[in-house]
């Protein structure tokens, strides 16, 4: 800032008042102005970084759905193949008729295929990089908050469940059996029910996580999705 002293002779203290007043005046709009700049930029940054982060968790929202219509279509095939299954053991149907139905269940031989979101965060950790996330609003950035670590914590849920449900090496060892057909139909009942549960247990933490986010959106946000 730079202020330019008066060259007039001042004769007297009113002189030197007004002069003084004038020169206090000028630094407090100087200091006004560049406060107001300041938080126009701010706001101009939290705004674009709000869009940027709207935009990425309604696309994380579609990729969650998009995988969810996947697993469901897999978890229902599984299931079956499982019901028909355990139908044909109940039956004491014979071993080349639990085959034969097996393999027309599982043309292309037994797998698990779930498959989880990529759930993107750039926004949010551009975001906190830039500092423009210290200027949202509170509420708004609370719910930001929320909702990525939501995201996070999904993931380790997902790790922590799914062994409880499915004993991995054995399900890779049934298919490799089943393309072979060298294996006992209750066996493979097990392996298939730990299959089908395993998908169903993915398709819950989806839903679930999806209706997580759309709670934790900003109020102004939550309408589109009631």
């Amino acid at each position: 800032m730079h202020l330019e002293l008066p060259k007039t002779r001042l004769h007297s203290l009113k002189d030197f008042a007004k002069h003084y007043l004038m020169i206090v005046l000028s630094i407090l709009t100087a200091l006004g102005l560049e406060a107001w700049i300041e938080h126009a930029h701010h706001k101009q940054a939290a705004a674009e970084a709000s869009a940027r982060i709207d935009a990425e968790i309604q696309q994380n929202l579609a990729e969650i759905q998009r995988i969810s219509e996947h697993d469901q279509a897999r978890a229902k095939d599984l299931a079956h193949f499982r019901d028909v299954l355990a139908a044909d053991i109940k039956a004491h149907a014979s071993d080349e008729t639990i085959r034969q139905h097996a393999h027309a269940n599982a043309p292309e031989g037994l797998y698990l295929d779930y498959r989880w979101p990529v759930l993107r965060r750039e926004a949010w950790d551009l975001a906190v990089a830039n500092q423009s996330a210290s200027w949202i609003d509170n509420d708004r950035l609370r719910a930001y908050s929320s909702i990525y670590a939501t995201q996070a914590a999904s993931l380790s849920n997902l790790a922590a469940d799914i062994p409880l449900v499915l004993n991995g090496p054995r399900a890779m060892d049934m298919g490799l059996d089943f393309d072979n057909d060298d294996y006992q139909p209750r066996e493979l009942l097990h392996v298939a029910n730990q299959m089908a549960g395993t998908v169903h247990e993915v398709v819950n933490m989806l839903d679930g996580l999806h209706k997580r986010i759309e709670a934790a959106l900003p109020a102004d946000k939550q309408h589109r999705h009631s």
